[in-house]
């Protein structure tokens, strides 16, 4: 009888290590991560970016800046992690982590990357959701994202001019200068069908003035030669058409 209760009490040992092994949970897994040394942790993280789980990638490399933030490897992890962020789709924790990297790490040699990364990011929160997914054009949405964007490459540039990162950002740069633009002249637009010439036409003007290298130049100058003509302000109205003959002779606007 003995011998009976003593093979019931390990065929029950047997049978609860089994369940216990089959119930282990993803957070079960994540605690056994945890456990690990940093090299091994950081090893996990970029087999997981080489694999494009970025979101498992970042939360990994969020515990290892939360466990060892002096460590050897803290910088590099710092770098992974906004780019993973990036990756992930969690703009807002990429920018705090790129904040906190430059605040903290003025004179790295990474820097550039840093600010770079920020521009890139700033530029993907502008993206449109209706426009990414059905190519529906939104040009009149808030531009503050952009605005942002460009301060962030203008920073790079001007403080590191020789970055490898230098000629993407002024290429960025123009293809914001055009998307702000577009909202200008979508701005203007609004103004003319509510009869606001003059705000329309001072819309066109800025355009001019601010976005001399874009597009946009053409339908400026179209809505300024429509708008001071609605004025009857004909002499600025012939001054806007002349330079819309010079540039655009084909324009419909010319008479």
């Amino acid at each position: 009888m003995k011998e009976v209760r003593n093979r019931l009490a390990i065929l029950i040992s047997i049978a609860v290590i089994g369940l216990t092994g089959c119930s282990s949970s993803e957070e079960e897994e994540r605690e056994m991560l945890a456990n690990q040394g940093v090299t091994a942790l950081y090893e996990q993280a970029k087999r997981n970016m080489d694999n494009g789980n970025f979101a498992a990638a970042a939360e990994v490399l969020s515990s290892i800046d939360s466990r060892f933030p002096f460590g050897p490897l803290s910088h590099q992890v710092q770098l992974d992690l906004i780019y993973s962020y990036y990756k992930s789709g969690n703009s807002d924790q990429a920018l705090a982590t790129i904040d906190r990297f430059v605040r903290l790490n003025p004179n790295h040699a990474d820097v550039d990357y840093a600010l770079y990364m920020r521009g890139v990011t700033n530029m993907e929160q502008d993206a449109n959701l209706f426009q990414s997914l059905m190519n529906v054009e939104r040009d009149d949405r808030d531009p503050s994202k952009s605005k942002e964007a460009f301060e962030d490459f203008r920073r790079l540039i001007e403080k590191y001019p020789d970055s490898k990162y230098a000629v993407d950002a002024k290429q960025r740069m123009l293809a914001i200068k055009n998307r702000l633009a577009k909202y200008e002249i979508e701005v203007a637009r609004f103004y003319m069908r509510r009869e606001a010439y003059v705000a329309a036409a001072n819309r066109g003007r800025y355009v001019l003035e601010h976005y001399p290298d874009t597009p946009q130049i053409r339908p400026a100058l179209e809505i300024m030669v429509a708008s001071y003509d609605e004025l009857g302000l004909d002499d600025l109205r012939d001054n806007a058409v002349k330079t819309l003959r010079l540039n655009f002779p084909d324009s419909e606007f010319i008479r």
